[in-house]
């Protein structure tokens, strides 16, 4: 870090500082400009009990939304970053395909900071790729995500925690009942890491928060190997509903 900080000055002379969305310039290598800083949607309070989704502004506290009424979760919260909108979905498809990996910092930030009960008593894991889609990316986008979040919480990161033992279709388009039947037996607990997982308190973490189903196949497999409490956290979560509209 000290070596990094040394040569900021030489790296900001030979590549300027710009924003990621819009290209404009600032200040650091890692950050956006106000104008698309102010293009995130931030989930606040108050929020669903279990699953933290957002409420309008003059809801009661300590409610539980009617999806988890209907289908109470396995997990114990979800803490996402921001809300899926355009800037968003530009920063993750920059992170994700565009292979700008040097977003990841500034994506755990604000995953980091809906985080706050988190700490070295934690097991930081990402959502796991399966070799052949690894090979072909090249990284993992969710571990990477998950490096930078265990170091900001000070927690202990396991990159294999999560093992995916086959190849999954891209689940977009497809029906719960679908989702389920493509992910049945695809994610497990790695056996190396048993011991690790018994009454231990784990962040499960991905990039985007869609229907939940890869999350959920993560979280029942964590809870089968004896986690106590397993939390999903994301950089953007799918909820049209919070949005603000125009």
């Amino acid at each position: 870090m000290a070596i990094a900080h040394t040569l900021a000055p030489i790296v900001d002379l030979v590549f300027p500082p710009r924003c990621p969305l819009c290209g404009d310039a600032i200040g650091a290598q890692s950050g956006l400009c106000g104008s698309c800083w102010s293009e995130l949607a931030i989930p606040g309070e108050p929020a669903c009990s279990l699953c933290h989704r957002p409420f309008a502004e003059d809801a009661a506290s300590g409610l539980t939304c009617a999806p988890c009424m209907a289908n109470p979760p396995r997990h114990d919260g979800i803490a996402a970053g921001t809300l899926y909108n355009e800037a968003s979905r530009k920063l993750v498809l920059a992170f994700k395909h565009g292979n700008r990996i040097a977003l990841a910092p500034l994506m755990a930030r604000l995953m980091s900071a809906k985080l706050k009960a988190v700490d070295e008593n934690w097991i930081v894991a990402p959502v796991p790729l399966h070799r052949w889609r690894l090979w072909r990316r090249g990284y993992n986008q969710a571990a990477l995500l998950a490096q930078e979040v265990a170091r900001l919480r000070s927690s202990r990161l396991c990159v294999d925690l999560l093992q995916r033992r086959k190849a999954t279709p891209t689940l977009g388009g497809l029906g719960q009942k679908a989702r389920a039947r493509a992910l049945s037996g695809a994610i497990a607990c790695n056996p190396r890491h048993s011991g690790i997982v018994r009454d231990a308190n784990v962040v499960v973490v991905d990039d985007v928060l869609t229907s939940g189903a890869t999350s959920d196949a993560c979280v029942a497999a964590l809870k089968r190997a004896g986690a106590r409490k397993v939390v999903i956290a994301c950089f953007a979560r799918v909820l049209d509903e919070s949005l603000p509209h125009a």
